[in-house]
Parts: C-alpha cells; structure tokens; sequence
C-alpha cells in the first residue's frame, strides 16, 4: 500500500512543480518607447518559430503593459515586436522566471538589449491618417492633442466612416506628439485612447 501511496504523491508534487513554473514565466510587457507596438511574439529560446501575435486583434499604446501569460513552461524566452509606420525590437535569451516585467523603451529594460531596425524618424509633425479598422461604423471622431483642453469639433461633421475608410487628421506642429482620440459608433457606444504617439505614424488603424 505505501508505493502507491509514494507514486500518488509524486505525482502530484510533480505536476504542482510543473504549474509552479508555467506560472513563474509569466510577466508585463510595458511600452515605454514613444510608439505603438502594432504585434508581439514570445517564444521559448529553444524554438525557431515566433508564434502568433499575442495582442490579436488588439494594440499596445505608448506607457501602456499587458500581462503575457506563455503557454509553456520555459523560462528563457525570446520576444519580438514590431511598431505602427514600420521598425520593431527584440530582447533574445530573457529570464521571465527571474523578473516581473519586460520593457521596451525607456531606461532600466530588463533582459538583453533591443536591436532597432531603422524607421521613419519622428518629428514634431503628429497630423496623420485615421483608419477604420474595425468592421463597425463610426458616427463621430474626436482627435486632438493631449495637452489641449478639450475634444474639439467632431471631425466627421455630418458624414459618417465606414470600416476600411480613412481620413486625414491634421493637427498643429511642434507643440507635442502626444494625441487623444473618442470614437462614438453608430450604436452610440464611445471608446477614447489617450496619450497615442502620432509623430512617427502614416496612418493610425483604430482597432
């Protein structure tokens, strides 16, 4: 009787080791570059193949994180993301066991250096074009800069956006390159997103 019960036992304290370490490869993936990160890839070191976009269908702002949960239990993973209007980042060979957050950008960015690949570079100039990515119908747009006010004028005047159509969004030079954006739809349900870098962007896909 007492193997079994042994087996039984070791058994369960392997499978809570194996939890224990999925759960510990988890962390933030913060933003901190003055851009949009448009796609990101976490893979195990150990791999050749990226895998799919974890945001999805979804972005990652500039000064905003999301929680990466890996769907396998390595430690030593690689990350990759690329940027709105082109450019993007790696960081090879980085613990997640031994950290709670990756950063992209700014100062203190744990695990190995990020290699840039060249992109448009940013001016003072935040105008740009706003897309409909979505497959609803916008009613109203509100863009301006975040250190103004207030909304503004609805940008759409009486016309409505369709999904897939885009329009030019001028906005002043030199003051800032961060913009705040309202979208309402044509069910009357509004969404903002603040703070989004525009200087270095062509076109900014509302998803």
């Amino acid at each position: 009787m007492r193997r079994p019960v042994l087996a039984l036992f070791a058994l369960l304290a392997g499978l809570l080791a194996a939890g224990a370490a999925e759960a510990q490869n988890r962390f933030w993936l913060v933003n901190e570059t003055g851009r949009t990160i448009e796609r990101a890839y976490v893979s195990s070191s150990r791999v050749q193949d990226w895998g799919p976009d974890i945001l999805g269908t979804s972005v990652l702002p500039f000064r905003e994180r999301v929680w990466v949960v890996p769907a396998f239990g390595d430690c030593i993973l690689d990350i990759r993301v690329t940027y709105q209007g082109g450019g993007e980042a790696t960081r090879m060979r980085v613990n997640a066991c031994g950290l709670s957050q990756v950063v992209f950008g700014g100062r203190g960015s744990a695990g190995a250096g990020a290699q840039v690949s060249p992109a448009r570079p940013a001016g003072m100039n935040p105008s740009f074009n706003f897309v409909n990515g979505t497959g609803i119908t916008i009613r109203e747009l509100y863009v301006s800069l975040s250190t103004d006010g207030g909304w503004g004028p609805d940008r759409l005047g009486t016309q409505v956006m369709q999904p897939g159509q885009r329009i030019s969004v001028r906005l002043p030079a030199g003051v800032t390159c961060a913009v705040d954006m309202r979208v309402v739809y044509m069910d009357g349900r509004a969404f903002e997103r603040r703070r989004q870098e525009t200087c270095s962007l062509n076109s900014f896909v509302w998803r």
